[in-house]
């Protein structure tokens, strides 16, 4: 029988042509930024107020900002020179996630203009050509072939044009993480579509090969990568319009930031579960306040902070080398198990010794108030300061004493995990048995480790225990709303990306921030971090920020090839 089936119809059953697809996306996502110069309620009611015609909202400009996106990488799908560099490895998923990204944050928007409000009865035509703009694309996307390839290898750019593209980046990064930071606590809609849309962009970035690349141009320009990164945290306080506030969170995302460092060499390196690691933040704490010359202390005394940073230190270390001896015998949730106690233990004692329940060193449940503020060299951090014609709230000096002690510890971290004790931390981790087979003393390598990461947390509940200017048992529990607690610095481990040095870092941003900002959702912030923490061990269980060792050996292991032994290789220890 011959067939009469025609070009034609083989087309028409095919679908349309990719082409049409995405001037489809192109059409859709131009629909989208009209609409953003459009009202999308009649009432200033709503938060940011979008009320007006041919000047979009704070909330508006981030739906512009990811139609714009979803049109450029439409325009490098289609082979438009100027475009294609943005994507390396192939664009029809980044389109299809940014697309998706815009829907998510732009629905989300007109979604809670009905919902604050009170019905649809409250959205303007802008707000429906939203709706229509945004959904478009995605449909059309979605229909688009699967164009990934491996990246073709890039051609080395002149110095000069890669450091440009360094500084364009971070100075991009630090508007992001800047406009994040400094949205309106009153606007808690805003700061959600923003996390919606940074995220989805940031995922679209990974998908397309675009961050792999920019890895590539910063690994080839290491000082100057450095030095951008040190720059863009530098420059944080002098964006600040707001006063302290902002640059507050800042500073305890920092001291979050650290103690999880700390916590990721126990966790990250060694493999030791520890859910008591708030504990040692807390002698730092303690220690700094009894030695700083509070008015509440038992101890007349005052050193200078230099002083009371090594005495808190060193009190941690000890602590961790008390409790570290006779419990790292112990492994898995039997270790578990007696570091969540240390961490109670601590708690209660703190609070029991207040001159009836035992000696009067810590005044109990009201712990130690009136901590002064730090004066180095004449300069009080307590005060605000002129720099560069810009005044400076007393925040800033502990911002910036806080980016010193990260750059320490960040320091101390990476040269640790290198060495020769880091490589068996890492044997340890994998396999015990068989290191210890190869002649590594596992006790002596983690009670190193435990004494570390101890020491870390008690540097950083130094300066803690000067900008809260109190301590109080109840800031060093297991869990709590506030963090940080030894369940928030486990999860910004796990949820950043263990073994790493970025990864805990934007995980305690992540952590903290979003509390901060979301306060209306108090009451469930544990079950919705039990939500993403299930979400990312079934999707990412690696982290946001991999670790590339590590993995390797996943995606061995998924591929049904044997993993390499780490321990076989002795470690250098």
């Amino acid at each position: 029988m011959t067939n009469t089936t025609t070009p034609q119809t083989d087309t028409a059953k095919q679908g349309p042509a990719p082409t049409t697809l995405l001037y489809t996306v192109i059409g859709g996502s131009l629909l989208t930024v009209v609409s953003v110069f459009l009202a999308w309620t009649w009432t200033a009611e709503y938060p940011g107020d979008l009320t007006y015609y041919g000047s979009p909202a704070p909330i508006q400009t981030l739906s512009l900002i990811a139609a714009l996106l979803t049109t450029a990488y439409a325009l490098s799908a289609l082979g438009l020179k100027g475009f294609r560099w943005l994507s390396p490895t192939g664009s029809r998923k980044a389109l299809w996630i940014l697309a998706l990204g815009t829907l998510v944050g732009t629905w989300y928007t007109v979604l809670s203009i009905t919902w604050v409000l009170g019905g649809v009865i409250n959205l303007e035509p802008g707000a429906y050509v939203a709706l229509v703009g945004s959904a478009i694309p995605v449909l059309a996307a979605n229909k688009l072939p699967d164009d990934t390839h491996k990246a073709a290898p890039a051609k080395r750019l002149p110095s000069w044009a890669e450091i440009l593209i360094i500084t364009g980046v971070f100075a991009l990064g630090l508007y992001v993480v800047t406009f994040g930071i400094d949205t309106n606590d009153k606007e808690p809609q805003l700061f959600v579509t923003y996390l919606l849309i940074v995220g989805f962009a940031a995922f679209a970035l990974l998908k397309s090969g675009l961050l792999d690349r920019f890895s590539t141009i910063t690994a080839n320009n290491r000082q100057v990568t450095l030095m951008g990164t040190a720059a863009a945290a530098i420059a944080f306080p002098f964006i600040q319009q707001s006063g302290d506030t902002y640059t507050l969170i800042a500073v305890n995302i920092l001291i979050f930031a650290t103690v999880a460092l700390g916590l990721n060499v126990v966790v990250g390196l060694a493999g030791l579960l520890d859910l008591g690691y708030v504990a040692f933040l807390g002698v730092g704490a303690y220690t700094a306040a009894l030695v700083s010359g509070s008015t509440a202390s038992a101890f007349d005394i005052r050193l200078p902070f230099w002083a009371a940073m090594i005495v808190g230190a060193l009190a941690s270390l000890i602590f961790g080398v008390v409790i570290g001896a006779p419990t790292l015998r112990l492994r898995g949730d039997y270790l578990a198990i007696v570091t969540l106690g240390f961490g109670e233990i601590f708690r209660i004692a703190m609070g029991n010794l207040d001159g009836t329940s035992g000696p009067d060193i810590t005044n109990g449940p009201n712990g130690i108030p009136n901590i002064p503020h730090l004066e180095i060299f004449g300069w009080n951090f307590g005060e605000s300061h002129d720099v560069g014609g810009i005044t400076l709230g007393a925040y800033a000096n502990y911002y910036f004493l806080m980016l010193l002690v990260m750059a320490l510890v960040i320091l101390v971290f990476a040269r640790a995990g290198n060495s020769r004790i880091g490589r068996a931390w890492v044997a340890i981790r994998e396999d015990e048995t068989a290191a210890e087979a190869m002649g590594i003393n596992g006790f002596k390598v983690k009670l190193i480790a435990f004494a570390l990461g101890a020491t870390l947390a008690g540097l950083a509940g130094t300066v803690q225990a000067h900008v809260n200017s109190t301590v109080v048992p109840e800031n060093y529990v297991f869990a709590g709303p506030v963090p940080p607690n030894s369940a928030f610095l486990l999860a910004a481990v796990i949820l950043g990306g263990m073994g790493t040095i970025r990864g805990p870092i934007l995980g305690a941003a992540l952590l903290f921030l979003i509390p901060a900002k979301l306060a209306f959702l108090q009451d469930y912030q544990l079950l919705a971090f039990g939500i993403a923490l299930i979400l990312l061990m079934r999707f990412r269980p690696e982290g946001l920020i991999a670790n590339k060792r590590a993995q390797l050996e996943y995606h061995d292991e998924t591929a049904g090839q044997a993993p390499t032994d780490l321990a076989t290789a002795k470690a250098g220890a």
